[in-house]
């Protein structure tokens, strides 16, 4: 595949850098602890692309921050932007750095394309590479997103599979990191206030997740972070499924109540003075229609 063709594509489907860096900001506070920690610490984005991500770093850390990829017209912009970056496999780039070396590991919208050994591998060498509270931010397409997991993920050729956010989250957890965080990204916050079609529950979840996972390290510098991974982020197929349940039951009940109002009111009218004082005209009037069809 051309360079030319990827570039394209991705300035078609993925949005702008405008757009990326904005939504990339959901990281900062994660980031920023880290910062405090390390004002001078090492970061290494996988995948690195246009560079949003290693502007947004420059501009919002102390960190030192590089970023390696293999595509020529994605690091065309980084060169325009005046980044630090540099034409290398992700993996080899791990495997090149020393052991406790870095303070940030990222890689947004890489893992899909790598082999599922090569995602174990990365992962131990993350592990391997980072400093104590060191962070691993992986970044992919969320397939519990049903619109995004049967047919948006496949728009891009170079997609291997999706990635479910529960076995994301195993690897590193089965590798020896100390904690690890599932963060939904991306969703229309209306969606929670509003009522929904049956359409947002096929396409409203989040539609990409990342996992976030943190070295260990002593509680002195692990404490700041606990409030961080406590809390629950994005929207789940089960949180808008449940939403849209109650809001069928809810509309359910409330035409069983015109119901029973109109029943009620049959019931009165057939009850009340008037509707017996004139069941003979009606009986009548009945008797006549009859006359009148059999002539015809």
């Amino acid at each position: 595949m051309s360079n030319d063709f990827y570039k394209a594509f991705e300035d078609k489907h993925r949005g702008s850098r405008e757009l990326i860096k904005s939504r990339l900001r959901a990281y900062l506070p994660f980031v920023e602890l880290l910062n405090k920690h390390y004002p001078h610490g090492q970061a290494l984005d996988l995948g690195c692309g246009r560079g949003e991500w290693l502007e947004l770093l420059a501009e919002e850390t102390s960190f030192d921050v590089r970023g390696v990829d293999l595509d020529d017209g994605m690091l065309a912009l980084c060169q325009q932007y005046k980044l630090q970056y540099k034409k290398q496999d992700a993996l080899a780039a791990l495997k090149s750095l020393k052991d406790d070396s870095q303070t940030l590991i990222t890689g947004f919208h890489l893992i899909e394309h790598i082999p599922f050994v090569e995602l174990q591998e990365l992962i131990q060498q993350a592990l391997r590479v980072l400093k104590p509270a060191g962070l691993l931010i992986l970044e992919t397409p969320n397939p519990e997103n049903i619109v995004v997991g049967t047919a948006e993920f496949y728009m891009d050729p170079t997609h291997q599979q999706p990635l479910p956010p529960n076995l994301l989250a195993f690897i590193p957890d089965y590798y020896g990191f100390q904690q690890t965080k599932i963060v939904r990204l991306q969703e229309d916050k209306a969606l929670l206030k509003a009522p929904i079609a049956l359409i947002d529950v096929l396409k409203g979840v989040s539609p990409d997740y990342a996992v976030i996972a943190q070295k260990e390290a002593t509680k002195e510098l692990m404490g700041p972070f606990q409030p961080l991974f406590s809390c629950e982020y994005g929207l789940t197929l089960e949180r808008l499924a449940e939403k849209f349940h109650q809001q069928e039951q809810q509309k359910t009940a409330q035409q069983m109540e015109q119901i029973e109002i109109v029943e009620a009111n049959v019931a009165a009218m057939l009850d009340s003075r008037s509707w017996r004082y004139t069941k003979p005209m009606r009986s009548l009037l009945a008797f006549i229609k009859r006359i009148c069809r059999k002539k015809e």
